[in-house]
């Protein structure tokens, strides 16, 4: 019969998201969520100690000549069972990281746990969309993009206005667009082509260089302003970056002053827990919500790698049966020749 600490661990199997904040590091948030749940399953009653029968020799009150002995046999636990013999009875939950973000961005951080680590690994290579709200700031320019780099530039920004903003962003996201063309390998002149771009559904087949989506302002309040960013294979300083290229375009410079992940695949702000929530309490229902979520990633990457493996051997024999036809041909003038 299982231990009620062995079903809380067979309910912790899946994916959930929790809100990582500014300044921490991704390590520090899954040895927290780790140690809470550690904590959660190791405080559970503990199996039904074992019971060892032991033989006693019981006083007679005769004399020690006397050849009669009064034996009992007495149940008493198993001290080898005790917890402070044993210890903890786990020691270890594996916790997986999903796309991870730095320490100076915040927002949506995919955990899995159990089997939900598979999962996770096909979350991480489907190439799924996720959004960002990125702050920034004209007028200055550092060495990291930050707002908390070593100043290298300040410039002025009065001619920046929110229609040549938008212009910039624009541009920027027309060239991202023919980029992701490129790179999802469809034909352009095809039906599939067209119903995928109407949907907003192409996406990179394989590995590329990062590309946005989608790109909007959000709030134009100079020198402050918000974008909104949709992109694939980002990275954070990626992004921080950008800022920095947009603030080149429109003839003066800036920094980036937040990162925030809003959307990871089908992962949103409002499914994420904060840090009081990272507890087995507040988890295992978010690891329950989200299961619909969790085999639909599965379902999406198996189906993709069986049509990548379909493609790879129909390229295969055309390779083989074009070989073939140009030996049949080769023969074909040997023998006239002859």
């Amino acid at each position: 019969m299982a231990t009620q600490a062995a079903r809380l661990l067979r309910k912790l199997d899946g994916l959930f998201a929790v809100y990582k904040p500014p300044g921490v590091h991704w390590k520090l948030v899954r040895d927290t969520v780790e140690s809470n749940l550690l904590r959660a399953v190791n405080s559970s009653p503990p199996a039904a100690p074992r019971f060892q029968v032991h033989f006693q020799l019981l006083s007679s009150g005769e004399s020690s000549s006397s050849r009669e002995l009064t034996v009992t046999a007495t149940r008493l636990p198993a001290l080898a069972d005790h917890p402070l013999v044993t210890g903890p009875q786990f020691h270890k939950i594996r916790v997986g990281v999903g796309h991870r973000l730095d320490a100076f961005s915040s927002g949506v951080l995919v955990l899995g746990l159990g089997n939900g680590n598979t999962a996770l690994e096909s979350l991480y290579r489907s190439h799924v969309t996720r959004a960002y709200t990125l702050e920034g700031e004209f007028g200055m320019a550092t060495d990291d993009f930050t707002h908390s780099g070593r100043v290298i530039e300040r410039t002025t920004y009065g001619h920046v206005t929110q229609d040549k903003l938008e212009r910039v962003l624009a541009m920027v996201q027309g060239a991202n667009q023919k980029a992701l063309i490129t790179y999802s390998r469809v034909n352009l002149h095809s039906q599939e082509a067209y119903d995928l771009a109407v949907k907003g559904m192409l996406r990179p087949q394989d590995k590329s260089p990062p590309i946005l989506t989608g790109l909007r302002c959000l709030c134009f309040d100079p020198p402050h302003f918000t974008l909104e960013v949709q992109c694939v294979n980002e990275t954070q300083w990626y992004l921080r970056k950008l800022l920095h290229e947009v603030g080149l375009e429109l003839r003066t410079t800036a920094v980036c002053t937040k990162v925030r992940r809003t959307r990871d695949g089908p992962f949103k702000m409002e499914d994420a827990l904060t840090h009081n929530h990272w507890t087995a309490d507040d988890i295992i229902p978010a690891v329950t919500h989200l299961r619909h979520a969790t085999r639909k990633i599965r379902k999406n990457y198996s189906y993709k790698q069986a049509v990548s493996q379909l493609d790879s051997s129909a390229k295969a024999q055309s390779r083989t049966s074009t070989a073939s036809v140009r030996t049949f041909f080769t023969l074909t003038k040997c023998e006239q020749c002859q």
